[in-house]
């Protein structure tokens, strides 16, 4: 077989299991869910309530702009540098995700922190 089409078959094989594990996993939750029906137990008080952080959305956004801006980044610097290309790579896609996340903190976190108090 040739290489090109192994290597096509990776990503729509692992959609697929992923799609069937999700599907199974959901499955057996409704089977359970009814078998606590069919017993007479409220299903509702094993259902875990987490909290709910309204700026998980904010979060993300930051964190994948400071991805996306390492990639840029890491990018122009093969281009004009002598550096290892992966390891520059690799370097500048973690600092500006950690400069998202440090940029969540110092705009949200800190809002946060202080309705708290």
């Amino acid at each position: 077989m040739d290489v090109n089409v192994l290597a096509l078959f990776i990503p729509i094989i692992s959609i697929l299991v992923t799609g069937a594990a999700v599907i199974y996993y959901l499955w057996a939750q409704n089977k359970e869910r009814l078998a606590m029906i069919e017993k007479g137990v409220d299903p509702s008080k094993f259902i875990r309530n987490r909290p709910v952080n309204h700026n998980s959305v904010a979060k993300w956004g930051l964190f994948l702009i400071g991805v996306a801006l390492g990639i840029l980044v890491g990018a122009i610097l093969q281009q004009y540098t002598r550096l290892d290309e992966s390891a520059l790579m690799f370097a500048s896609i973690l600092l500006f995700g950690g400069l998202g996340l440090l940029s969540y903190y110092i705009t949200i976190g800190r809002k946060n922190e202080n309705k708290q108090e």
